[in-house]
């Protein structure tokens, strides 16, 4: 694991949600649930953006239909600042659709196991330092070359964004993530790299996209994915690359790091990203819509099937819903019924490449495709 260097305490919790989650899933609803929750000097956004958070880390595993997982916050923050965050996240109750309760384990003093470490080995330095073999020259340059490059990050513009030395004099620039990315990239010869340090892109990186080159190396994830589409409305980005999926850049080794970079793609290969403003004016025009639907067939245990444009194509009742899917031949986008969603009619949603699914609650659901939108009636 890889933390800021000045990360005082290390946050373990653990995490069971009744139902199928995904690590995004986990870290959104973190996010999203303590949002507001303790006021503006400790909203977990800002805290990262100013690096008094690290990157939070999720390790999840499903069994049985549940999920089980471990969640390790990072924190520079003083003791009592640290305790209070950590009661914050036991506050979650829901990761997407499903219910779930998050333990804190313990607080780990993470300089306090520093020193451990340190004095065991300075034990084992006094007693084996003369039997110890030889390291070959070649090795001794390398650890020497590589701590080095550690030391040579920098902080860049009014926004003091970590940095490698060569961002002035390089016409092509490498935008990744986080410190921890530049720090990889700095180890393995890489200078010309700056970090966004947040999702929302500094004013410093949108200045220099219009005077240099610039590729954007993101993580294989939802998060790289959130971020892209950030770049891509505020900055002037050239060529973009990515990580190997579920991997992080700052894991990545010399050979997938140059793989993936020079398998970067043209922005202009890339689909265009909608606005901010277009996203959100179709979005509420579509809850509107729906919204009147549920009006409409609410206690009624009524199915609509809707087009693309939310015209009705047809009504059925609910027990008809999926017999009807299943021999229905007409383009259907959405539908909307008066039920319980089930894992049947999910399954059988997908088949016909339905892009959204409302219904009354959530029944009894293992599996969520990531390729249907589905929500309740709570949410319109």
């Amino acid at each position: 694991m890889k933390h800021f260097d000045t990360t005082k305490y290390l946050i373990h919790a653990e995490i069971v949600a009744d139902g199928i989650v995904e690590r995004p899933d986990v870290i959104g609803a973190i996010f999203g649930q303590t949002e507001g929750l303790l006021g503006d000097d400790l909203d977990l956004r800002e805290l990262q953006k100013t690096g008094r958070i690290g990157r939070i880390e999720v390790k999840i595993e499903s069994k049985s239909g549940k999920s089980y997982g471990e969640i390790r916050i990072p924190s520079s923050l003083d003791k009592i600042e640290t305790a209070i965050l950590a009661a914050a996240l036991e506050t979650i109750e829901r990761v997407g659709p499903c219910t779930a309760k998050v333990r804190v384990i313990k607080i780990e003093d993470v300089r306090a196991s520093k020193r451990k470490k340190v004095i065991e080995r300075a034990k084992e330095i006094l007693k084996n330092l003369f039997e110890e073999p030889e390291i070959e020259s070649e090795k001794i340059v390398e650890i020497v070359r590589q701590t080095f490059r550690a030391e040579e990050i920098i902080e860049y513009g009014k926004d003091k964004l970590p940095a490698g030395p060569a961002i002035d004099e390089s016409d092509a620039i490498i935008v990744v993530e986080g410190r921890a990315d530049v720090l990889n990239l700095l180890k393995h010869g890489i200078k010309n790299v700056i970090a966004l340090e947040g999702t929302s892109v500094p004013k410093t990186i949108i200045e220099l996209s219009k005077e240099k080159t610039v590729t954007a190396f993101l993580d294989g994830d939802r998060g790289g994915d959130l971020i892209l589409k950030e770049l891509l409305q505020t900055a002037d980005i050239d060529y973009v690359a990515r990580a190997p999926e579920g991997k992080c850049v700052e894991d990545l080794t010399h050979k997938e790091i140059i793989k993936s970079l020079r398998n970067k793609i043209p922005v202009e290969q890339l689909h265009l990203v909608k606005s901010k403003e277009d996203e959100e004016k179709e979005r509420k025009d579509l809850i509107s819509s729906l919204k009147a639907h549920k009006c409409e067939i609410e206690g009624k245990l009524i199915a609509r099937f809707l087009d693309k444009n939310l015209n009705m194509i047809k009504e059925v009742p609910v027990r008809d819903l999926v017999k009807t899917l299943k021999t229905d031949n007409s383009k259907i986008s959405v539908v909307i019924f008066d039920g319980a969603i089930t894992q049947r009619v999910i399954d059988v949603a997908v088949k016909r490449n339905i892009e959204w699914l409302i219904g009354a609650k959530m029944g009894d659901v293992v599996k969520l495709p990531t390729n249907i939108k589905i929500i309740t009636f709570n949410e319109l």
